[in-house]
């Protein structure tokens, strides 16, 4: 069984699971609106969490919001630290190219997924060791894996 962890909570909505073993739990907003095609908005949801230290909340798309309508979350993963008390806002973007999209009270939006957090402590180096990636970044292995695609 999956760890569980206590979460402070000032919500109308709490955030639930859909299903036993789901990692995020259903975000609602709390306010009716439309997307136009191309448009973005912060949504209010009407969440306030106080997570323990050691915590982060990531707010991420829904996969039906996304598949059947193009909804986004723009800054995804939304990164809510264990310090921020204040209402957890989720900025939507509708990527359809002709079609609004309403959005009502209580209309699941988004997705929260709490985890543990880890912190670095960043050490200055003059170089880097190698590794066999080295600095090869974007599109660097290709499109299939096949050599050279």
């Amino acid at each position: 069984m999956a760890e569980t962890v206590e979460v402070l909570i000032n919500a109308q909505n709490i955030p639930s699971y859909s299903h036993p073993g789901d990692a995020g739990a259903d975000l609602s907003s709390s306010e009716s609106l439309t997307l136009a095609p191309g448009e973005r908005a912060t949504v209010g949801t009407g969440v306030s969490i106080a997570l323990p230290a050691g915590f982060v909340a990531f707010v991420v798309p829904r996969s039906g919001l996304a598949a059947k309508h193009g909804i986004t979350v723009v800054n995804s993963p939304g990164t809510v630290d264990a310090g921020y008390r204040g209402e957890i806002k989720v900025t939507l973007l509708n990527t359809d190219s002709s079609v609004p999209f309403d959005i009502a009270v209580g209309d699941r939006i988004a997705q929260i997924i709490v985890m543990p957090v880890t912190q670095a402590r960043f050490i200055p180096v003059e170089k880097l060791p190698l590794s066999e990636r080295g600095e090869s970044g974007f599109g660097s292995t290709g499109l299939s894996a096949r050599k050279g695609n």
